[in-house]
């Protein structure tokens, strides 16, 4: 029987999450030393949707534009609502839904809880070959 892959077994569960206000300067302080091409920013309240912000948004709505890190707030740049997965939705939808919205990541969230980050290449190396090499050891 084939075992398909969730989102749950490929993503990261280092996502980071940051206030609205936390200046990018700080934003890319903090990716730098977690190592994360994406930054979640927290919900303002129960009513509220979380962000994102990828590091090509800084480079394009910061850098580009010549603006300085330390003047510019997350909220002023990041995508909000920041489009989410399921934990157990396959990585092969997940992947559709990438492709339809045009997005390279996005957060994972269940019951309104950040469990990590998803993005194509995680689905690519820990999702596609996962599968390859559990059927051959099964033909072994």
């Amino acid at each position: 029987m084939k075992q398909h892959k969730t989102v749950r077994d490929v993503m990261h569960a280092n996502a980071v999450c940051i206030d609205g206000l936390t200046t990018v300067e700080e934003a890319i302080r903090i990716a730098r030393e977690q190592q994360v091409k994406a930054i979640i920013v927290n919900k303002r309240d129960e009513h509220d949707e979380f962000g994102i912000v990828l590091m090509n948004d800084i480079a394009k709505k910061v850098l580009a534009k010549n603006r300085a890190p330390s003047r510019v707030n997350v909220y002023e740049i990041m995508t909000k609502p920041a489009l989410s997965v399921s934990p157990d939705m396959n990585v092969k939808y997940c992947a559709r839904l990438f492709e339809r919205f045009g997005i390279s990541r996005a957060p994972v969230i269940e019951n309104g809880q950040v469990l990590g980050m998803v993005s194509y290449n995680l689905i690519v190396i820990y999702g596609m070959l996962a599968e390859e090499v559990e059927s051959q050891h099964r033909k072994d």
